[in-house]
């Protein structure tokens, strides 16, 4: 089929809006670790709902030797999302007015991630969800469940 100039500066035109609205779509976010369960998203605070990390400042002990399980938690955080965007499933507010959320990064839960990791506890006193998730990292003794430590809502209780 023979294109004339008119039919040819359509379909330019269609393809250059398609590729331009497909090319806007990804956008960059802006993101804050701030601790193993709690972010800064496009400058919204977002506390993970259903999970409790340790605190930046709290350690556990392993062979003796203290370890900073807060500032890991965070770490393994920063390094599970990388350079990819986070999708949140928001739930309401908590009485700091942040936003509770279940976060994903590539369809995965970063609140189950933290707690197979053995770096987060599942909440109990707020949410089931992630009981599982805890069940698996301490019967196979990972992250802070092959240390002594104290459950963070004791540690901020007790400092």
């Amino acid at each position: 089929m023979f294109l004339n100039k008119r039919k040819v500066i359509f379909l330019t035109s269609i393809f250059s809006l398609v590729f331009f609205l497909n090319f806007s779509y990804v956008k960059s976010q802006e993101l804050k670790v701030v601790d193993g369960d709690t972010i800064h998203l496009d400058g919204e605070k977002i506390r993970f709902i259903g999970i409790d990390t340790p605190e930046l400042k709290q350690t556990c002990i392993k062979d003796g030797v203290k370890k900073p399980c807060g500032a890991t938690a965070k770490k393994i955080l920063i390094n599970k999302i990388g350079n990819n965007n986070i999708e949140c499933i928001r739930e309401g507010k908590d009485q700091y007015k942040r936003t509770l959320a279940e976060c994903f990064v590539n369809n995965e839960s970063l609140s189950s991630y933290l707690v197979k990791s053995g770096y987060a506890f599942a909440y109990r006193k707020y949410s089931k969800k992630f009981i599982k998730d805890e069940d698996h990292a301490r019967t196979k003794k990972i992250g802070m469940w092959s240390m002594k430590f104290e459950y963070p809502w004791d540690y901020r209780r007790n400092n």
